[in-house]
């Protein structure tokens, strides 16, 4: 079946736990990330499969698209198709977004009528709080009746009903009102999350060229391929599925899956993602894997499975009800009930001190002064560039001990720049490069894109090239000035032209500081005229950010599909721990072992980095990825600033910082005028006053976090809040 309106992984435990309870039932899996429910019915009398969707409903999800049951004997094999994923819908045209603007419009009409006839808007509030608390109280009668009795949903209608009663109309709308905005907002939240997997899926093409045994070729759905298939990929095409080249040379572009920036030459024999894009030459690929099985199909799978099982920080007002909401109740009944029968006491005096106590009872300084502190930070950050998916990121963030980054456009630019020329023989830096750009002109390789762009940049003149050639994953050629000259790998040219010991020295050195050399020569002569080293070069933030890590007690590690050189490089320059040549199965594992020992984020911004992300405690991405890092992350650094992942862990901290204050207050309070209203020294204003009067200081409380501000990073911005937090953080 498909379940709709799960907004976080709490509401998957409602479901399996009021499905677990009907006869008849078992093996109950919720996947948060699909909204799909699988369950095994044993076919009997008591249960069909629309109690199943009656129970659903009742809990305030919705239901549709249910699949008949084959049965254990597979006697009935009849199954429908899977369900199909209906066009999302803007916030306001959902359940929940319609609910929060008639509560708006409620609200609105009352402040507005209390300016002018007083009496009738308080009947306007108590119509709000009905219309708000209806919804809830029934999903709370539900939750009840099927194992959860003391449900969010419990709290808010108690707490709703109980002001009403005692006149506090306004306050009751508005914590209901609150309330619905709370589960708007996480509903919107998920929606995004679950559009990162769509966006995977769009990476392989929907098409493919089929070579048939005859030669002849054809246009048929990527996803009807199968295992022995040969298709043919064009330069600028995707690699339709994984498989093996049989035919042709070319360079690839891997970076959706490796992260690797530079494209990678490959050859008959050699490997191919589903996904990759083709640079340059023609091949053909033999099918290793179906659509069901590539490459992007894992990658996918990975996401919807960490997302399914990885449980954000529950709510704390959440946790605490559980507690709370109950003993009060309690003690409220008793307060009303125990003296007027055991001590004869005074109905009405002791009604009067029950009330009042259930005002007290009434949460509603703590449910609103956690959301305003959260509010207040998220605001901060997204005014400075940092974008954080709600109040269960910013939450965990601050505790998070361990960081991974991806190199490749995370700590790195992710695009290659010239680091050095060296000119060989009688030729001049200037002279080298003007040649190398002349011969690269033609090409849309990001190593030629770079050598042209820096020859731009530089002033220099570049000479015309005609004759211009490519050999797939080996050189380019061009005619330059009356020369015929190239411009290959380093492999390829010492097997074509005279590379002396010294041209092999200078290559060596380079590739061991991490570059990718390019090598100029003369087709004809056979002489090398120069070599070219490129590097996708640290942003120049990132050796400040790792450093503004450390100091915070938080522990950075790298973790690329680079190869081993061009990563020891980069970290030896940042100061930072590494792991090279690893795949996105590769990232997963490494973040999976370092949770085990502490609170794990990782930032990363290509498709390769998904999974990763989405299996941490937290997940960064930064601003400039693809959409996919961001819609799969908890956070995003629209900047894309390695320093802002610092200021995120201290905005965390003193948001966490603020929190604990507000409630610790606002117990303090209520804690307080429990025992003076049980013992008739303070009376039903007093506990109003109380309640909004605790209300009112938290919530000024965490508007001080507005006030928040950043450290001097590298483009001149202050961010002094990494320096002098705004509230105390040591106990984090």
């Amino acid at each position: 079946m498909r379940v709709e309106g799960m907004d976080c992984a709490s509401c998957v435990g409602k479901i399996e736990v009021a499905l677990a309870r009907m006869p008849e039932v078992s093996d109950v899996r919720v996947n948060f990330a699909t909204e799909t429910l699988e369950l095994t019915l044993a076919g009997g009398e008591s249960t069909k499969v629309s109690d199943i969707e009656r129970t659903i409903k009742s809990l305030g999800f919705g239901v549709s698209n249910a699949r008949k049951l084959v049965s254990s004997s597979g006697s009935s094999a009849e199954v429908a198709p899977a369900p199909v994923t209906p066009p999302r819908q803007r916030w306001w045209q959902t359940r929940k977004g319609r609910h929060v603007v008639g509560l708006g419009l409620l609200m609105g009409s009352a402040y507005a009528i209390a300016l002018f006839i007083p009496l009738y808007a308080e009947w306007i509030f108590a119509a709000a709080v009905v219309a708000g608390v209806v919804p809830f109280a029934r999903r709370a009668f539900a939750l009840a009746v099927s194992g959860s009795p003391f449900s969010i949903e419990t709290l808010m209608s108690v707490a709703a009903i109980g002001a009403l009663v005692i006149g506090e109309a306004e306050e009751a709308a508005a914590v209901v009102f609150l309330f619905a905005v709370g589960e708007l907002l996480e509903s919107v939240a998920a929606a995004s999350a679950r559009a990162g997997i769509k966006a995977l899926a769009s990476l392989v093409p929907k098409t493919a060229v089929l070579i048939d045994p005859a030669g002849g070729q054809r246009d048929v759905p990527a996803a009807s391929l199968r295992v022995d298939d040969l298709v043919l990929v064009r330069p600028g095409d995707r690699v339709p599925a994984d498989g093996r080249i049989a035919r042709g040379a070319s360079s690839l572009d891997e970076s959706p899956i490796t992260g690797e920036s530079v494209p990678r030459s490959k050859a008959p024999g050699d490997s191919v993602f589903a996904g990759s894009i083709n640079v340059d030459g023609v091949l053909q690929v033999r099918v290793e894997k179906t659509a069901s099985d590539n490459t992007i199909a894992r990658i996918i799978h990975l996401v919807e499975q960490a997302q399914s099982s990885k449980a954000p920080t529950a709510r704390f007002i959440e946790k605490f009800s559980r507690y709370y909401t109950p003993v009060v109740m309690l003690i409220a009944a008793l307060i009303v009930v125990v003296p007027s029968l055991a001590m004869d006491g005074d109905w009405h005096a002791w009604l009067y001190r029950g009330l009042a106590l259930l005002l007290i009872a009434c949460p509603c300084a703590l449910v609103l002064s956690t959301p305003a502190a959260i509010a207040s930070g998220l605001a901060v950050g997204t005014r400075r560039g940092l974008l954080i998916k709600g109040g269960n990121a910013l939450e965990t963030i601050g505790r998070v001990r361990a960081i991974a980054f991806d190199k490749t456009g995370t700590l790195t630019e992710g695009k290659p720049g010239i680091t050095e020329i060296v000119a060989l023989g009688d030729n001049e830096e200037n002279g080298v490069l003007a040649l190398a750009a002349a011969v690269e002109s033609g090409s849309n390789h990001p190593l030629a894109k770079a050598i042209v762009g820096r020859a731009e940049t530089a002033g220099i003149a570049v000479p015309a090239a005609t004759d211009a050639s490519a050999t797939a994953g080996k050189a380019v050629h061009a005619t330059v000035q009356g020369r015929r000259l190239a411009v290959s790998s380093p492999a390829h040219a010492i097997k074509v032209a005279t590379v002396d010991g010294t041209a092999l020295e200078a290559i060596e050195k380079l590739e061991g500081r991490g570059n990718t050399v390019a090598v100029l020569f003369d087709e004809r002569t056979k002489e090398v005229l120069g070599l070219v080293a490129l590097r996708d070069e640290p942003r120049r933030d990132a050796r400040e950010g790792v450093a503004r890590l450390k100091a915070m007690g938080v522990r950075p590690v790298m973790l690329t599909g680079d190869n081993r050189r061009t990563a020891q490089a980069i970290a030896n320059g940042l100061g930072i721990e590494w792991n090279a040549e690893l795949l996105p199965h590769d990232k997963l594992d490494l973040v999976n072992e370092m949770k085990k020992s502490a609170k794990v984020a990782m930032v990363g911004d290509g498709i390769n980095d998904a999974p990763a992300l989405a299996t941490a405690d937290v997940g960064i991405a930064m601003g400039g990825g693809t959409d996919v890092a961001i819609e799969t992350a908890d956070a995003a650094l629209l900047k894309s600033r390695v320093t802002d992942v610092a200021h995120l862990i201290a905005l965390s901290r003193a948001t966490m910082a603020n929190i604990h204050q507000n409630v610790a207050f606002a117990l303090a309070l209520k804690s307080l005028f429990l025992v003076t209203s049980v013992a008739g020294i303070t009376g039903l204003w007093i506990a109003v006053l109380a309640d909004t009067g605790a209300t009112a200081i938290v919530t000024l409380n965490a508007l001080r976090l507005l006030r928040f501000k950043g450290a001097a990073t590298a483009d001149g911005d202050r961010d002094e809040g990494l320096r002098r937090p705004l509230l105390p953080v040591e106990s984090h």
